[in-house]
């Protein structure tokens, strides 16, 4: 029984891994044991796979986070603001290039 238990606690405490087939086989046993009909069985296993996705849905969110944390401590830039001054960069050397055909052309001829 204290094996039952442990089991339920884990997977309401986060699971996150839980795969279906690890659900079912789950719901399956929880729904032998305790003598659950087959619709109470359905709506274990529907809150035991509801919860795993949730748990990470949550844990993808707080990893993204920690992540983009780490990168901007170290000094890294989005993709999005390398982009950004990527495009500011052409810009630049368009202007420089447009700026040395504008002298080019007032130069006197040597000829």
């Amino acid at each position: 029984m204290i094996e039952l238990i442990e089991k339920s606690l884990l997977t309401a405490l986060g699971a996150l891994t839980l795969t279906q087939k690890k659900a079912e086989e789950l719901a399956a046993e929880l729904k032998h044991k305790l003598n659950l009909s087959e619709e109470k069985g359905q709506e274990l296993l529907k809150l035991l796979t509801d919860t795993a996705r949730n748990n990470q849905q949550r844990l993808e969110e707080v990893a993204r986070e920690e992540v983009r944390r780490a990168c901007e401590d170290i000094g890294l830039v989005s993709k999005e603001e390398l982009h950004r001054l990527a495009k500011k960069i052409q810009t630049l050397e368009k202007d420089i290039h447009k700026m040395r055909r504008g002298k080019e052309d007032d130069t006197p001829s040597a000829c």
